[in-house]
């Protein structure tokens, strides 16, 4: 099984990005270290992968800088956190960069350990769909086809 992190920042013509953009990449990396040890036991791959976001794509849509999906879904979605946008400095010229805000706190820059828990939470799933498989009864439809899925005595076996 593989966990897909893709992060996104603005990367100007002189390669430069802005500091919060700078501290997630930091931070970003620092936890798919942490994620990719705590989730290899479970069989899981940690698949990172950066995206620079070109100056022409920033200026049409700032909030797309600073964007983390993990396994298809928004970073926002896993934490139940929301996001908005403060200004930034030099490198974004005079546009608001993205913010995150969790449990009443707002991050310029995402912290490692909201990353982690984010990504904790997307393996958790992917381990509850790759146990129930396509057979087994899912809370939508319960219904179960003989055979198909161990029982909790088989699975402990």
């Amino acid at each position: 099984m593989e966990l897909h992190i893709r992060w996104q920042r603005l990367v100007n013509r002189q390669g430069q990005t802005c500091d919060r953009c700078g501290t997630t990449e930091t931070a970003v990396e620092d936890a798919v270290k942490k994620l990719r040890r705590s989730l290899k036991e479970l069989d899981i791959d940690v698949v990172l992968k950066k995206e620079p976001l070109s100056e022409s794509a920033f200026l049409k849509d700032p909030l797309e800088s600073n964007r983390i999906w993990i396994a298809g879904e928004a970073i926002e979605k896993w934490l139940s956190a929301t996001s908005g946008q403060s200004k930034c400095c030099s490198t974004c010229g005079e546009l608001d960069c993205r913010t995150i805000t969790v449990d009443g706190k707002t991050y310029e820059a995402v912290p490692a350990e909201l990353i982690v828990k984010a990504g904790l939470l997307a393996g958790a799933q992917l381990i509850q769909g790759e146990s129930r498989g396509s057979c087994c009864p899912s809370a939508e439809s319960p219904k179960q086809r003989p055979g198909c899925c161990p029982s909790s005595s088989e699975r402990q076996k």
